[in-house]
């Protein structure tokens, strides 16, 4: 059901704010193909998806050349983050390492990644290409390469990342990171399809990275605000209510907090600590050692008609926060809080489409759900994939398990994203992955329900 807990009646929009009790379907598991194994501390997914004409990664024959057959952004292939730098010589030794690696899911054999391949930095590639690092916190990546002036200009476009939001209507992909674990400052970054924080950026002052208090909307913020605590997720509200046309992103801070970053502005807050239920002090308690290691994170979406709504998934109040939008010509505001509760939410970790915005030039991203269309969600505590309604009643559940249809074991999901034709999912997994000694962490790939 959802609990109204503050809402302005005059925006409930699409979602019907009510008691609901519906019994869903539970017959069956989804059984999926194992696509990589040997990614340390694995959370974030997304397909990379086709960047629509009128966006520069489009436009630019520059950038474009990073989206063709076997490049690290071609169109088929997914993106996956990882706590590990995969050899790659870290930047910034106070900060996590981290990395964003391009995978190529569509062979029937299973990819076991070296654990060293990109020793000699940049976007390194093994497996005749089928793997590739798009960004790491390594030099190759540094925000003064092209913004030397910026506040941020020491800080790389990944370090232990989150979440992951890719503007494909008319911008880049933002990666969210935890450079110094939940409680440290957090970071949010723009990457050109080389992995480097933006070129050319509108903001001399940012650059290609957020972080901490040091990049606020000047000369003061419209809201206060700051990425003070790790950015556990984000999502692309769209373009900017000031008549810029720039992009605007949500990043949810370990904190509770959610703040708003415009490429041109700078960051300002949306809505202060404690709006979606804390990430701080809390740990996976699950039975692997792995498993301890990885990060608490969450799945953010947007659904943008009729009214502008961001979901939240909140696992350690086995809840997802429903949190409606409004703006004044300048900046988003927050109109109302809800959250939906159900016997079928155990842990959500993560969020994905059903049906995602793949055409629409102002909103096409991984994270923004058509209009009114359902959503999955991964239930890190048992393993289950639930389809749920915006309303939030559900309509089916399933368990993951392995090919033979053995359970999962100790690997435990951390991440779900759907293919843009939405015939697909690919989960994440911490932990051991059965068969394959010491390797942990491991991408699987299940059919649609």
């Amino acid at each position: 059901m959802i609990r109204i807990t503050a809402i302005n009646a005059a925006v409930l929009g699409a979602v019907a704010l009510c008691g609901i009790a519906t019994a869903w379907t539970d017959d069956a598991s989804l059984r999926g193909r194992i696509v990589a194994i040997g990614i340390p501390g694995i959370a974030a997914i997304s397909p990379v998806g086709t960047f629509l004409p009128g966006g520069p990664i489009h436009d630019k024959p520059a950038l474009a050349a990073y989206t063709q057959p076997g490049q690290v952004l071609d169109p088929a292939r997914i993106l996956v983050s990882s706590m590990s730098n995969f050899g790659e010589p870290v930047a910034l030794a106070g900060q996590l390492p981290g990395s964003f690696l391009s995978i190529d899911p569509r062979g029937a054999a299973t990819l076991a990644i070296p654990p060293l391949f990109a020793a000699n930095g940049g976007q390194a590639s093994a497996l005749g290409g089928l793997v590739q690092i798009f960004s790491a916190q390594n030099v190759a990546f540094l925000n003064s390469i092209h913004n030397p002036t910026a506040a941020t200009a020491g800080f790389t476009g990944v370090a232990n990342p989150l979440g992951l939001s890719i503007n494909n209507a008319f911008g880049r992909l933002w990666p969210a990171n935890a450079p110094n674990g939940l409680e440290g400052m957090g970071s949010s970054t723009i990457l050109d399809p080389t992995g480097e924080p933006l070129a050319g950026a509108p903001n001399a002052s940012l650059g290609g990275v957020y972080a901490g208090a040091l990049t606020p909307r000047l000369p003061a913020q419209v809201i206060p605000g700051a990425l003070y605590t790790a950015a556990v997720g984000t999502a692309f509200l769209g373009r900017s209510p000031d008549g810029s046309t720039k992009a605007v992103f949500a990043v949810v801070c370990a904190d509770g907090s959610i703040v708003q970053e415009n490429t041109l502005k700078g960051l300002d807050g949306l809505a202060p600590s404690g709006t979606v239920s804390p990430f701080l002090g809390e740990r996976w308690q699950d039975g692997d050692d792995d498993n301890r290691g990885a990060l608490p994170r969450a799945g953010v979406l947007v659904n943008y008609s009729p009214s502008r709504i961001l979901y939240v998934s909140e696992p350690f109040r086995n809840s997802i926060a429903v949190i409606h939008l409004t703006d004044d010509g300048v900046v988003f505001h927050v109109a109302g809080v809800s959250h939906i509760y159900s016997e079928a939410l155990n842990k959500p970790v993560d969020l994905t489409p059903v049906a995602m915005e793949t055409g629409n030039i102002n909103w096409a991203s991984n994270t923004t759900l058509e209009v009114q269309a359902d959503f999955y969600v991964a239930n890190r505590g048992d393993n289950t994939i639930v389809h749920m309604r915006q309303d939030g009643s559900v309509v089916a559940r399933r368990s993951v398990r392995l090919s033979d249809g053995r359970p999962l074991g100790n690997l435990r999901l951390n991440g779900i994203a759907s293919s843009p034709d939405g015939t697909k999912l690919w989960v994440t997994l911490t932990g051991h992955v059965p068969g394959a000694g010491n390797l942990t962490g491991a991408v699987m790939e299940v059919p649609a329900f």
